[in-house]
């Protein structure tokens, strides 16, 4: 049996395994349907009858003291409570059983009797409203009712004990059964124990445990770590080849790294100078050599808006150029976009203003370098420049607690509510195409310098645009982590 249970495939193994959980189930719900059915069936039955029976009882003996407390007063809010429990009384009275097969003749004749007498009841209570209290017979009326009270709470008494009586016949009679179903499903429930017990085992031996162990070695290798030892599972299902292949796997990737991590240096030296190449295609000397030659001829010339112009630009040229570093001081950032703006201002005249309000502790903190002027130049280009009355562009620096608040505001025209949702998923999707490569390239930077960098987008069509970069500068990820 466990050659055969071996050379079966998964899928056969998963179908057996889950026929027999089914078929345990099954027998399981039923044999409980079975014990449930004769409990909730029979005493079911038997308690509501004598519930409705003691309900009847006592509300025809509540309805017999309203009716004292009334004729004694005469106020009208015992009358009140008098209808009140009447109508109750009612109520238990329609909720006992009158099928003659399930009750038998005795409580039917009963119960019947009951109904009958409550009826003329309720005709001589209804005559006795109509009746002054000083009529002659009105006493004697009274009396009556008294009288009919009493005779139908005595019945309601006889219907009580009958009813017992009868139930207890019935729960005699079925006892036997009450004994022999827990019986059954006791031997039953130890059957579907030993049943689920080897079907756990055999799904452990078979499943979980090379699972198990291959999650482990899975774990192992995430963590370079290869030197686990093999082991071998029995069997020929798609668990067994699956080890081998994970081992086979194993072996080619140690070989691999080894590879890798001979040829690491060599690529390593390679973009080095990859690197050296691309820097050389541009001479920064030369660059700079040049807009200083401008810029004095400019001064000889006696242009200074010129002058002023040209240092502008080659400052942002420098910083452009020369910033290797990844991250610069906030103040730093600040010169550049002052610099920008300067050279904007030239162009665009008064029409473009431009203002920093940023706290003096953060204007010391490192943030991405080249990070505020592409925002500060999205304002101008996309939100001032096609308006002809121009406005105004606003950075703010702050802090909350240990986070930095960096702020670009301007009053332009302003997103397209339908345009600024295609921005934002564009900017989640990292797709360039759909925000442009400042906005997306900042967007991507704050997320992967910092743990828990974030960057808000909000606009509104002709009420301007706003960007917000939240991060806290202590979670700043070097270059291993990222």
């Amino acid at each position: 049996m466990a050659k055969r249970w071996l050379s079966l495939s998964l899928e056969k193994k998963v179908r057996w395994i889950a026929a027999c959980a089914g078929a345990v189930v099954f027998f399981s719900i039923g044999a409980n349907l079975l014990v449930a059915g004769f409990g909730l069936g029979g005493f079911g039955k038997i308690l509501d009858d004598n519930a409705a029976s003691l309900a009847f009882w006592s509300a025809m003996e509540s309805e017999r003291l309203a009716f004292e407390r009334y004729a004694d007063t005469s106020l009208p809010e015992e009358k009140e409570r008098f209808l009140e429990a009447k109508a109750r009384t009612r109520r238990c009275l329609d909720a006992l059983p009158l099928d003659y097969r399930e009750t038998g003749p005795a409580i039917y004749a009963r119960t019947w009797s009951i109904r009958n007498m409550y009826e003329n009841y309720e005709a001589e209570t209804k005559a006795l409203w109509e009746m002054n209290p000083d009529d002659s017979d009105y006493v004697e009326r009274l009396y009556q009712i008294y009288r009919l009270q009493g005779y139908i709470k005595d019945k309601a008494g006889q219907l009580e004990q009958l009813t017992m009586e009868a139930g207890n016949a019935r729960y005699e009679s079925q006892r036997p059964l009450l004994v022999l179903l827990p019986l059954i499903s006791i031997l039953w429930g130890a059957a579907a124990l030993w049943m689920v017990w080897r079907l756990s085992r055999s799904v452990r031996l078979s499943i979980v445990q090379p699972v198990v162990i291959l999650a482990g070695e899975a774990a192992r290798i995430a963590q370079n770590d290869f030197s686990g030892p093999e082991f071998t599972v029995q069997g020929e299902d798609e668990i067994g080849l699956l080890v081998q292949s994970f081992y086979k796997m194993k072996e080619a990737t140690r070989g691999y790294i080894h590879a890798l991590k001979e040829n690491h240096e060599k690529e390593r030296q390679l973009q080095a100078v990859r690197l050296q190449m691309l820097k050389s295609q541009i001479n920064p000397h030369f660059l700079f050599n040049t807009l200083n030659m401008i810029a004095s001829t400019a001064q000889i010339e006696d242009a200074k808006a010129t002058e002023k112009m040209i240092t502008a630009l080659s400052r942002l040229f420098r910083y452009n150029l020369k910033s290797g570093a990844s991250v610069m001081p906030l103040d730093r950032e600040l010169k550049v976009v002052q610099d920008y703006m300067y050279l904007q201002q030239m162009r665009f005249g008064k029409r473009i203003r431009y203002c920093a309000d940023c706290a003096p502790q953060t204007l010391d903190i490192l943030v991405p370098s080249f990070m505020l002027q592409p925002l500060v130049e999205n304002a101008v280009k996309h939100g001032l420049s096609s308006d002809s009355k121009g406005g105004r562009i606003l950075v703010r620096a702050w802090k909350e607690g240990t986070r930095l608040w960096i702020s670009v505001a301007d009053t332009g025209v302003g997103i397209e509510s339908r345009r600024l949702e295609q921005i934002r998923l564009a900017l989640r999707d990292g797709d360039e195409n759909g925000t442009g490569i400042g906005l997306g390239n900042i967007y991507r930077r704050i997320r992967a310098m910092y743990r828990d960098g974030e960057m808000f987008l909000y606009s509104k069509s002709g009420c301007g645009t706003a960007v917000q970069i939240i991060f806290t500068p202590e979670t700043y990820k070097d270059e291993d982590e990222r």
